[in-house]
């Protein structure tokens, strides 16, 4: 069985309970789970961690303020890694749950009330006989309810990705959380470039942004080894420099390993890139997907304001 990802039941902008038993039934398929959260506020999922789950993906856009199928399967299935999904078998995650399918081409399993290893039983002709499938892959499967116990609490170890669009209102929400979570007194901070910048010439935005929060300028190896005018000792990665700061900001950088090795321990990770698939998402606390064209020079304005 490969990755399971769990989609999150909430109500009131809360998680809801019954979340907890979905992490219970992951783990009865002999999965660890990812949980999803979908919000308009990611405070939300520092309450959704559980013990025996991994990482929460708080997914934040303005989409999940009222039940909107369609645009919530796309933020989700955006957001969501690979793998087995479930969630739980309300009407509305039901309906979710099978337009996510839909996209990914995955069976589904509906009301299921008994898990065995890859093996799944659920009610049909009206509860008047129970069924067992054996999944061979990854599917979509909803659970029913009172049925699993729950898992207890755990911290959460949340990233945000941003599916809103509304860059304004994402950097805003950077500052916020960075603020909460850093000492600035002891704070270092790394803005880097990858290749995605599109020019050497345009590091100078990070450059003006560096300037503001008294950080450094790095970047990563495709940068240094695409342009001359990028040196040797800005590289962070492997076979560059290993760092370890408070705040890290990746712009342009798609997270190749031969990166990461370089700064997967920062305390703080926030990632800016234009695909939605970058592998620095998966290792991000804060992701926005949008283009450093449109992101830089909002970033500027809103820290300049906060440093004024």
């Amino acid at each position: 069985m490969s990755e399971s990802i769990i989609i999150a039941e909430t109500s009131k902008g809360a998680v809801a309970p019954v979340t907890a038993e979905l992490v219970s039934a992951a783990i009865a398929m002999g999965t660890t789970p990812t949980i999803i959260v979908p919000c308009t506020d990611s405070s939300i999922a520092d309450n959704a961690g559980f013990e025996g789950a991994g990482r929460t993906i708080a997914v934040k856009g303005g989409c999940f303020e009222n039940y909107d199928a369609s645009s919530w399967a796309a933020a989700i299935d955006a957001a969501a890694p690979a793998g087995t999904l479930l969630a739980a078998a309300t009407p509305q995650s039901k309906d979710l749950l099978a337009r996510v399918a839909a996209r990914r081409g995955l069976a589904v399993v509906q009301d299921v009330v008994a898990i065995n290893g890859s093996n799944l039983t659920s009610p049909i002709y009206s509860g008047k006989a129970m069924q067992t499938v054996a999944l061979s892959g990854d599917a979509a499967v909803s659970v029913r309810a009172n049925i699993f116990p729950a898992a207890n609490a755990s911290g959460a170890d949340v990233s945000v990705v941003d599916q809103s669009g509304d860059v304004a209102t994402a950097v805003q929400e950077i500052i916020a959380r960075a603020s909460a979570r850093l000492d600035v007194a002891e704070a270092n901070i790394i803005i880097s470039g990858g290749r995605g910048m599109g020019s050497p010439d345009n590091f100078s935005h990070l450059e003006r942004i560096a300037d503001v929060l008294g950080a450094a300028v790095g970047a990563s190896r495709a940068a240094v080894d695409t342009w001359d005018d990028i040196p040797h000792s800005m590289q962070v990665g492997q076979t560059g420099k290993t760092v370890n700061p408070n705040l890290y900001i990746a712009v342009g950088i798609s997270g190749a390993i031969q990166h990461l090795a370089g700064m997967r321990s920062s305390k703080y990770i926030v990632a800016i890139n234009k695909d939605a698939d970058a592998p620095i998402f998966a290792h991000a606390d804060y992701g926005i997907v949008a283009t450093w064209e449109e992101t830089l020079p909002v970033l500027e304005s809103a820290l300049s304001a906060m440093m004024a």
